[in-house]
């Protein structure tokens, strides 16, 4: 049998442990990094990957694509399937900065807490995404928007940049998000009060919304922060709340660390589909939210 192979490039200066630690716990039995590398370098570095082995032992080939920009990792992955020779192939897997898979977990998770508390699925709601131009919670809103929400893409710094990202969105993926201005505190609140799920996605230690914020959120069903880092990005979550009750609130709290959970069951479940795969595989935020959203309808 040939050995699993992984080959993890990223433009930045290190690949990730985390995903290291993830590859070889999945059964990789070799984890190569590739660091600094640019997309003009990708075509070639997958040519020599497919190449190396018989056509039938593409699936124990994988190149991982990891950074911290979404849709440079898409584009990467876009120019690696350019680059594949049929029959000689490989499998093919993006995940920069784990966004995919947190995005993945965290609107999964949301989807069930929607169900269990009013019955209602993500078609039947709006959300507000803060933090929409980071990688995690734009790819949540692209996840959410293509299951029928009404999605509100929130700016810190006013309109420009989101709109931008609504743009692209609707280029890329065909679904159609609203940018919103979230400049101040009066805006946010007012967001925030206009949408029954929010999902905040800011920096690491950055608070997005307060108690007095959150309850004045009064259609407010399901919050969900993916801020691990005291404070919470929003008030009164607990970052192990698993759909508790939000202190004067109507609604439940989702953590970063019940997302966490499944984030990283996420993440070593594609890794082990690659692996067991009869055919190569080409998997990216879209496939993280069909695993996600069935790990946690298992609990």
């Amino acid at each position: 049998m040939p050995k699993n192979i992984l080959h993890m490039l990223t433009p930045h200066k290190h690949v990730s442990p985390f995903d290291v630690n993830q590859a070889l716990d999945a059964g990789y039995d070799s984890v190569t990094p590739y660091e600094e590398v640019t997309i003009e370098e990708v075509a070639d570095l997958v040519q020599d990957v497919i190449f190396s082995r018989p056509p039938d032992h593409g699936t124990a080939s994988a190149i991982f694509f990891g950074g911290d920009d979404a849709v440079l990792a898409l584009d990467m992955v876009d120019a690696a399937k350019n680059a594949l020779v049929p029959p000689f192939g490989c499998n093919i897997m993006a995940d920069p900065a784990g966004s995919f898979t947190t995005a993945a977990a965290m609107v999964a998770k949301v989807e069930k807490a929607l169900k269990e508390t009013k019955g209602k699925a993500l078609k039947d709601v709006s959300i507000a995404v803060f933090g929409a131009t980071g990688v995690v919670g734009y790819c949540a809103a692209v996840i959410a928007a293509a299951e029928g929400a009404k999605v509100k893409i929130v700016g810190y710094s006013g309109l420009k940049r989101v709109e931008e990202r609504a743009k692209e969105m609707k280029d890329r993926f065909g679904v159609d998000v609203e940018p919103v201005d979230g400049s101040t505190d009066e805006k946010n609140t007012e967001i925030a009060g206009s949408v029954e799920v929010i999902l905040a996605a800011a920096k690491a230690g950055v608070q997005v919304l307060s108690a007095e914020q959150m309850k004045a959120a009064e259609k407010l069903i399901v919050a969900a922060d993916v801020n691990a880092v005291p404070p919470p990005g929003l008030a009164g979550i607990d970052v192990m709340a698993d759909a508790e009750p939000i202190e004067g609130t109507n609604a439940v709290g989702i953590g970063a660390l019940a997302i966490g959970v499944f984030k990283s069951k996420t993440e070593y479940g594609l890794l082990r589909q690659m692996i067991e795969a009869d055919e190569p595989q080409t998997l990216d935020f879209r496939d993280a939210f069909t695993l996600a959203r069935k790990l946690v309808s298992e609990g």
